[in-house]
């Protein structure tokens, strides 16, 4: 009996070891997640049922038909089915059906088709859309790590222009929210298990974005026609090139006189440029005359520091304004809606140049 009790000590301990080695491996910090029994959570993280919760999903009665008629007003929408947006709605349903057929019991099912019906709908009315991801009572985080990827590849100019690169990503997402759906319910392996197709995604959509940030070459061109390859363009984040609002020379950062620096270094080693494009670009918020000040006032200072610098080609600028916004933001706090509007206060420096 001493022997039996021994035996059954040690396999809750390992156990107990392998719970933490899961919740360490998926980087969960929520202890309540792996906390069950006498003395756990009764809050909204460990389940607890609200008004909200209730009001938001009670009514739906039945998974699959919502899926269907989702499904259906989803395929109906016209444009790019690899938008951020549309993909991100495709993979809920996706994700949402996956779960119906599993029996989830747990929640996932209903959020997941608040989350597809709440895409299908913005879209289906244009409405303004945000790209953050929700908060959900039946998800904790896991693998915050590749969460820090997700924002990094979302906040790169290069996505917001390419669908390639938005479909993985957005599927991205969804996965890792099922994998902390999975982690919540205590089923470690399965949210382990979902890791390495979501680093492929991941991989999937920063190759992408790479691509599509590469210039294209232009069509070839009979033999009298004068040529120009590409412009090649180097973006300057305002953040970290200029003073907050500050546009002239003084307010110019260290670490944009070292960007400037670089490019300086780099012209001298280029061949066959012709000239330079300088346009600057604010965010939306503030009037448009100020921001069409700013935007060329921080162009005119760019333009002045390369030519004290020794940069003698032909430099055209020009103030963008909020024109060409790189992301749409919709928070409410301002803050975070600075924060959010970042990639869209730039400066571009075209480079063109002659053919060989």
């Amino acid at each position: 009996m001493k022997f039996q009790l021994t035996i059954l000590a040690c396999a809750l301990a390992l156990a107990g070891c392998a719970s933490q080695a899961a919740r360490d491996r998926l980087g969960i910090e929520d202890p309540t997640v792996i906390k069950t029994g006498v003395g756990a959570s009764q809050d909204i993280a460990a389940g607890a049922v609200t008004p909200q919760w209730l009001s938001t999903y009670a009514p739906i009665t039945s998974g699959g038909e919502a899926f269907a008629s989702l499904q259906q007003r989803l395929d109906k929408l016209p444009g790019d089915k690899n938008g951020y947006f549309h993909a991100k709605a495709q993979c809920w349903i996706d994700a949402g059906q996956a779960e119906w057929h599993a029996h989830d019991q747990w929640g996932f099912v209903e959020e997941a088709i608040g989350q597809a019906a709440m895409l299908t709908f913005g879209l289906e009315n244009n409405t303004q859309l945000s790209a953050a991801n929700p908060e959900l009572r039946t998800v904790s985080t896991v693998r915050p790590d590749l969460w820090k990827i997700v924002n990094v590849i979302k906040s790169d100019p290069a996505t917001a222009q390419c669908p390639e690169a938005q479909q993985p990503l957005a599927c991205a997402e969804v996965d890792l929210m099922l994998a902390g759906h999975h982690a919540w319910t205590r089923n470690f392996s399965a949210a382990e298990q979902s890791i390495p197709g979501i680093q492929d995604k991941l991989r999937k959509s920063a190759e992408a974005a790479l691509q599509c940030a590469q210039p294209k070459q232009t069509a070839a061109l009979p033999a009298s026609t004068p040529v120009h390859a590409p412009a090649q363009t180097i973006t300057l984040r305002a953040d970290s090139s200029f003073r907050f609002n500050g546009g002239d020379i003084a307010a110019l950062l260290p670490s944009g006189q070292e960007q400037l620096n670089a490019v300086v270094t780099g012209l001298q080693k280029a061949k066959n440029i012709t000239r330079l494009n300088i346009s600057g670009y604010t965010d939306r918020l503030g009037s448009d005359d100020y921001n069409q000040k700013l935007s060329l006032q921080r162009a005119v200072t760019v333009r002045t520091y390369l030519i004290k610098r020794g940069v003698t080609l032909p430099i055209n600028v020009s103030g963008q304004g909020k024109a060409k916004p790189l992301v749409a933001c919709t928070q409410t706090n301002r803050d975070e809606l600075v924060k959010c509007l970042a990639p869209n206060r730039r400066v571009e420096i075209d480079f063109v140049r002659d053919a060989d």
